[in-house]
């Protein structure tokens, strides 16, 4: 297991590392730096860099975690990549659905190939889907996403680059909202965070904002309008 400090998850799993740039929120990945900072320091699963590479020695690895736990799948790759064949994907499904104490979060940019293989998979209640929407450009994935028989249908709208202007939250159960962070950050417009919020609220579709970002994301905080945003869907635990 690899614990994580991101804020709306407990641990990843990375059967899958590596991807490759398809829209504008890819720009400056940080799964890119920090595969290649692992594939500096020796570690075998990075020796091919950001390279798209599947691991076999990781399939099993959540059957072997006793304490139930949100797991956040692929931080470092995109399952749904057209270089993951199918039948690898299935495999990942199959550990996620004999092992139904984890409750596992996907999320993916690449819409079209999640609603093609879709249908060839199970889903068990344990899982959770996301598609990443960081521009009104992008809205469509959300349409894919929809087509999609998770128990748990959700966005992550990080980085976020611009007004959501034509946001439809019909069958979405959970928005994540963050802007970029990292030496070159692209700024986060207040009225932007705030609009989503307010169409979340009037869906009654709970909201988390994740973090402002920047260059020093920790200096600028998660608050929003003095409050800090920490909703998950009603089937989770701990419900904020």
């Amino acid at each position: 297991m690899s614990t994580t400090s991101i804020e709306w998850t407990e641990a990843t799993w990375n059967p899958v590392t590596g991807c490759s740039k398809i829209s504008p929120g890819c720009q400056h990945c940080y799964a890119e730096r920090m595969a290649k900072r692992l594939q500096a320091m020796g570690q075998p699963n990075y020796r091919d860099g950001f390279a798209v590479r599947t691991h076999e020695h990781m399939l099993r690895l959540p059957s072997s975690w006793a304490r139930p736990r949100m797991v956040f799948v692929n931080s470092m790759g995109d399952l749904f990549h057209e270089e993951v064949p199918i039948e690898f994907i299935m495999r990942v499904f199959d550990t996620m659905e004999q092992t139904p104490r984890h409750t596992y979060q996907l999320l993916t940019k690449r819409a079209d190939r999640l609603a093609e293989v879709a249908p060839l998979l199970n889903w068990p209640a344990n899982v959770w889907m996301g598609v990443t929407v960081e521009d009104n450009e992008r809205l469509a994935r959300i349409d894919s996403l929809r087509e999609v028989p998770a128990k748990v249908r959700f966005l992550s709208v990080e980085p976020l680059l611009g007004p959501l202007t034509d946001l439809n939250l019909s069958g979405v159960d959970w928005v994540i909202v963050g802007g970029e962070s990292g030496p070159r950050a692209r700024p986060l417009d207040p009225e932007w965070v705030l609009a989503i919020r307010d169409e979340c609220v009037a869906s009654s579709v709970p909201f988390f904002f994740k973090q402002w970002g920047g260059v020093r994301k920790k200096a600028a905080g998660r608050e929003l309008e003095n409050r800090t945003w920490n909703q998950m869907p009603l089937s989770a635990a701990g419900v904020t």
